[in-house]
């Protein structure tokens, strides 16, 4: 769900501001600021790379268990809490505007960092750091470059923060909802299927859901027709069906060969036309995400029926 966070958060609070009387360019604003802070509990994967120190083989599924493996050490825990998800938006808001609020900010951050050394030592309080210093730049960056005022940007980062969480419950670890205190929401991720390749395949279709509404969202605020960057090439995406007979079967423990080729379908959507003309960017979005749709379908179609 890296990418399906920020699209999920952008829909939701674009599509609420939306409705709630703000205008078109108002509600974009809000959406992106809203999925830029979706992406700031994902900084506590800046001590995955810790894995790789060390690694005996060069291995490229070495490597990647390893960055992975070292990744759950503190991936999901406090940065994913919902708890401190609302004294961290109040102290993102505070630290956006002028300076007599951004004395008022610091306490509330440096108090994040504490519980966080706390409950899980400096190694914790190293991630908290990053993570409070992420979503003040993402606050500035609403405030200065997007136009929003305190009270946006408290809502909007709370939007991002609290709904990020959920995205998680799929995939990997459930997330510590309640960090610092140890009450358990889910005691491990959400099955879609007993049989791990389709949960992997129901999993990877909830992420593609996300991304969707993302794009007709941005596609109806923008006011553009979806239908008209659609390219008829996204269907040949249903040649990946073949996969199923090539490549092992994937589950979250195994997953990399199918991501990558999956994904590699997308580019469909940047090949130039017979004019030999450079898509658009809504139009290479638009196709490639449905060629990747169209292949996961086939894939999964094929994989059930082998």
């Amino acid at each position: 769900m890296f990418v399906g966070h920020e699209m999920l958060a952008f829909a939701l609070v674009a599509l609420a501001a939306l409705r709630l009387g703000r205008s078109r360019p108002e509600a974009l604003a809000l959406g992106v600021a809203a999925g830029a802070f979706a992406a700031v509990p994902d900084v506590d994967m800046v001590y995955a790379p810790a894995g790789l120190l060390g690694l005996d083989s060069a291995g490229a599924f070495a490597a990647a268990n390893a960055f992975w493996g070292a990744s759950t050490v503190v991936h999901r825990a406090m940065t994913h809490s919902l708890v401190l998800a609302v004294p961290a938006a109040l102290g993102f808001a505070l630290a956006a505007h002028d300076a007599r609020n951004r004395w008022l900010a610091a306490p509330v951050l440096l108090a994040l960092v504490g519980v966080a050394a706390v409950a899980s030592g400096l190694l914790g309080a190293f991630v908290m750091t990053v993570y409070v210093a992420a979503g003040a730049l993402v606050a500035v960056f609403a405030a200065r470059r997007l136009a929003l005022g305190p009270r946006e940007v408290a809502a909007v980062a709370l939007a991002g923060l609290v709904t990020h969480p959920f995205g998680d419950l799929f995939t990997g670890d459930a997330p510590a909802f309640f960090y610092p205190f140890s009450n358990l929401v889910f005691d491990g991720r959400v099955a879609l299927a007993a049989d791990p390749t389709l949960h992997l395949l129901g999993a990877f279709g909830v992420e593609l859901a996300a991304i969707w509404l993302g794009v007709l969202t941005y596609l109806h605020l923008t006011e553009r027709s979806p239908w008209r960057h659609l390219n008829v090439r996204a269907a040949g995406g249903a040649a990946y069906a073949l996969a199923a007979f090539v490549i092992a079967p994937p589950t979250l423990d195994t997953s990399y060969q199918f991501v990558f080729s999956v994904l590699a379908v997308g580019f469909v959507g940047v090949v130039p036309d017979w004019k030999r003309r450079l898509p658009s960017p809504p139009t290479a979005a638009v196709t490639g995400l449905a060629a990747v749709t169209v292949a996961g379908l086939a894939y999964a179609v094929a994989y059930v029926a082998a």
